[in-house]
């Protein structure tokens, strides 16, 4: 899978401005440009519906429930298309109202609620957080834990100091070539 390359407003504006200007051929700004058809295309309807400003890159940007449940029912009782939707909306990608009627389908409005990316922070000591315990633990029981995690990371450091060793031994005894 290829990495998603983000265009400037220039080389975007350029593209559409060839096809529609001057009158050139969707393969050959493709080849010049080095961009996709589907894309040139999806530009070149963005530009038609929104002008030049439809064609400047958004921030991320996070939408209430309540416009993520309009768009849903714009969808359905108007027959707008993804793509469509994208543009009467200014949604930058399809893929986010796809993932909103999944959402809605499955959990309903709770699923359109946005949620804070990222994990979350974990209290210190984190020895005793990660295992779950019935009753809470004495002070001999914390000290222990802490004890085994400091042993494991103890260990993991020394495996980790002698393999370091190891390729620079293995690093002298390779003959230097010119």
């Amino acid at each position: 899978m290829s990495r998603k390359v983000k265009y400037s407003y220039e080389v975007k504006l350029s593209c559409v401005k060839a096809l529609v200007d001057d009158h050139q051929l969707i393969s050959s700004v493709c080849d010049r440009y080095g961009v996709s058809k589907r894309l040139l295309v999806r530009w070149l309807t963005i530009y038609r519906q929104l002008g030049s400003r439809g064609l400047e890159s958004k921030q991320y940007q996070s939408f209430s429930p309540a416009f993520k449940l309009k768009v849903l029912h714009a969808i359905e009782k108007q027959g707008l298309s993804l793509s469509q939707a994208c543009l009467k909306f200014s949604i930058g990608s399809d893929a986010s109202i796809l993932k909103w009627q999944r959402q809605w389908k499955e959990l309903g409005m709770e699923g359109l609620v946005n949620k804070p990316k990222g994990q979350k922070p974990m209290d210190k000591p984190t020895y005793a957080k990660k295992l779950k315990f019935k009753h809470p633990l004495t002070r001999e029981q914390e000290l222990l834990l802490e004890l085994e995690s400091l042993r494991a990371e103890n260990a993991y450091l020394k495996k980790l100091q002698a393999l370091i060793q190891a390729e620079e031994e293995a690093n002298k005894r390779k003959p230097f070539k010119n």
